[in-house]
């Protein structure tokens, strides 16, 4: 169950993330309540998670998964580019994730 609920946390950072570059530097209003929401529901969904998983392992699963798909979205939605290095940095930051779960999350 605890998966679930960090999974929950990561898909709820990703809306609000991509919510905010809809935002128009927070000046279009429902863009701008979705990032507010989701990042509150992130947070919450988080500190749920924190009572039964470690905060490394945790953080790093919730900023890791977070990084790699808003990268994702930028280069296949957003038009953004997907130069070697910025793959690179994105294949780094999913193995650092799987190597700190190497450890197990008790």
């Amino acid at each position: 169950m605890v998966y679930v609920t960090l999974a929950g946390a990561i898909l709820s950072e990703i809306l609000a993330t991509t919510s905010m570059k809809y935002s128009d530097g927070f000046s279009r209003l429902w863009p701008s309540v979705g990032t507010a929401l989701g990042y509150l529901l992130a947070f919450a969904l988080l500190a749920q998670t924190l009572k039964s998983m470690s905060v490394g392992t945790a953080y790093a699963i919730w900023s890791g998964a977070g990084t790699a798909v808003i990268a994702a979205i930028g280069i296949v939605f957003l038009g953004e580019s997907a130069g070697a290095l910025k793959v690179l940095g994105v294949l780094l930051v999913i193995a650092g994730v799987v190597v700190l779960n190497l450890d197990g999350a008790h």
